[in-house]
C-alpha cells in the first residue's frame, strides 16, 4: 500500500520545523562559540581545542547510560527536555558578558552540560523518527531533516559573521538558546502516539546489564560494526581538525569574522545539495557501495583546508568544505536510515547510543590532540595530519558485508533470515561460528 509523503504528515513537519529552527541557531554558535573564546577571551589553540573536547566528551561519559534511559521511557518529553535545557545552559553565556564575568571556565561548562542534553536529545531523536514514520519513508524522512540541517549551516554561519560584527560572538549566542525554545514547544505539540512503550521499573534488568547489551548488539554485528569503525576513523581526525580550523582561518589566513561566515555558509551548501541528492545516489549505486565510496570519495578533499595558504584562501576553503560536506551527507542518510530499519525497537535507544558512544566518543580525543598538535607542530601541519586520518576511513566497509548490500530492503529481509536462523540454532545446539545472537 502506497504511504503517504511526509509533507502531508502533520507531526512529521512539526518535528521538521522544530529541528530547522534548532539546526538554524545551532548554525550560529558553531561558529560563535569559538569565537567568545578567541576574541573575547583571547584563548591559545590548546584552550580551543579543550573547547572542543569538553563538548563532545558527555558522549563518552553519559552516551551509553543515556540510551538506557531513551529506551526505559517515553522519547518526545526527551527530546523537549533537552531543547529547554541547551537554552537555559547558553542564555548563561551572554548574560556573563553583560555583567563582565564571563571566563574560559564557564565557556567549558557551558559547552559540558549542552553536550550532556545533546547526547540525550540525539539518541532520543534517532530513536524517536521510526515511531513517527513508517520504515520505507526512514530513508524520505532522514533526507528531509538533512535538507533542513544543511539549509541552517548554510545559514546559519553567515547569520552569526554578521551577528558578531553587530552584536558580539556573546549577542549572537542569543540566538541559538531562543531557537532551542521555539524548537521545544514545535515538538511538545506533536500528536502522534509512540510506538515505543516505556519499560515498568519492576521490569528494568539492572543499567550495566542493557548497557552491556546494547554495545554487544553493535559490536558484534556484521553490518553496524564496520559502520561503526569508519565512523569513528573519520570522526576522530575530523576533530583534529575541527579543533584548529577556526584558529587557522584567523591567525593564519587573517580572516574576519564576516568572512569566515562566509566561508562555512558557501561551503556548507554541500550538505544541501547531498541532501537532495542522496535519494538518487542510494537508486544508482545501492545502500552498500553508497556508504563507502561517499566516505572514499570526501576524504581526501580535506587536503584542500590546508593548501588555502598557497592559492586563493576562500576558494579552497569553500571548495573543501562544500565536497566534503556533500559526500559526508550522502553517507550519514544511507548508514542512519539502515540502521533504524535493521534494528528492534526495544534496542533504538541503546543501539543509537552504543554508536555515538564509539563514533562521537573519538571527538574529544581528536579534539584534545588536534589543540596539543596545534601548538607544537602548527595549524597547517596539524590539519594535514587530520586529512590523511580521514582518508582511511572507508576501508572497514569496503572489506566488509555492507558493500554488497543493494537496498535497505535486501538489509532487512537477511537480517529476517538471520535472526530465523538462530532461533533455530537456539533451539537444537550453540549458535554457530560468526553468528551473532540476537540481544
Amino acid at each position: 500500500m502506497p504511504t503517504s509523503p511526509l509533507w502531508r504528515h502533520r507531526d512529521f513537519m512539526k518535528l521538521w520545523t522544530g529541528e530547522t529552527i534548532s539546526q538554524l541557531g545551532t548554525g550560529v554558535t558553531m561558529l560563535a562559540l569559538p569565537l567568545v573564546a578567541i576574541n573575547v577571551l583571547d584563548a591559545s589553540a590548546p584552550q580551543v581545542g579543550a573547547l572542543t573536547a569538553v563538548e563532545f566528551a558527555p558522549f563518552i561519559l553519559v552516551g551509553l547510560p543515556a540510551g538506557v534511559w531513551v529506551d526505559r521511557l517515553r522519547r518526545k518529553p526527551v527530546l523537549v527536555a533537552g531543547d529547554v535545557g541547551r537554552a537555559l545552559v547558553l542564555a548563561s553565556v551572554p548574560i556573563a558578558y553583560a555583567f563582565d564575568v564571563l571566563t574560559i571556565w564557564q565557556l567549558y561548562a557551558v559547552a559540558f552540560l549542552a553536550g550532556v542534553l545533546t547526547v540525550f536529545f540525539d539518541v532520543a531523536y534517532q530513536s524517536y523518527l521510526p515511531s513517527l514514520v513508517d520504515k520505507e519513508q526512514l530513508p524520505d524522512g532522514n533526507s528531509k531533516l538533512e535538507i533542513s540541517r544543511s539549509g541552517a549551516q548554510i545559514a546559519g554561519p553567515g547569520i552569526a559573521g554578521w551577528l558578531v560584527g553587530v552584536l558580539s560572538a556573546p549577542g549572537a549566542i542569543v540566538v541559538d538558546a531562543v531557537s532551542y525554545v521555539l524548537s521545544g514547544l514545535a515538538i511538545w505539540r506533536i500528536r502522534t502516539v509512540e510506538r515505543h512503550e516505556p519499560v515498568p521499573k519492576a521490569q528494568r534488568p539492572r543499567m550495566r546489564t542493557e548497557i552491556g547489551e546494547g554495545l554487544r548488539y553493535v559490536l558484534g554485528h556484521r553490518l553496524l560494526r564496520p559502520i561503526a569503525m569508519s565512523t569513528a576513523t573519520s570522526n576522530l581526525f575530523g576533530s583534529i581538525g575541527q579543533a584548529v580550523l577556526v584558529l587557522f582561518m584567523v591567525r593564519r589566513l587573517d580572516l574576519s569574522a564576516g568572512a569566515i561566515g562566509l566561508v562555512f555558509a558557501v561551503g556548507n551548501a554541500g550538505f544541501l545539495l547531498g541532501a537532495a541528492a542522496s535519494a538518487v545516489v542510494q537508486r544508482r549505486l545501492g545502500v552498500g557501495r553508497t556508504i563507502v565510496l561517499s566516505m572514499a570519495l570526501g576524504a581526501p578533499t580535506s587536503f584542500m583546508l590546508p593548501l588555502a595558504t598557497l592559492g586563493p584562501k576562500l576558494g579552497w576553503l569553500m571548495g573543501g568544505l562544500a565536497f566534503w560536506g556533500f559526500t559526508g551527507v550522502v553517507y550519514n542518510i544511507a548508514q542512519v536510515s539502515l540502521r533504524q530499519a535493521i534494528c528492534p525497537d526495544r534496542m533504538l535507544g541503546r543501539m543509537n547510543a552504543s554508536m555515538r558512544f564509539v563514533v562521537w566518543g573519538t571527538m574529544p580525543i581528536g579534539a584534545a590532540i588536534g589543540g596539543v598538535l596545534g601548538g607544537a607542530v602548527g595549524l597547517r601541519e596539524t590539519l594535514f595530519i587530520a586529512a590523511a586520518g580521514q582518508c582511511l576511513a572507508f576501508i572497514p566497509p569496503a572489506v566488509s558485508p555492507v558493500w554488497r548490500l543493494k537496498s535497505i530492503a535486501d538489509a532487512e529481509a537477511e537480517e529476517a533470515s538471520l535472526r530465523d536462523a538462530q532461533e533455530g540454532v537456539a533451539v537444537t545446539g550453540p549458535p554457530a561460528a560468526g553468528m551473532v545472537p540476537e540481544p
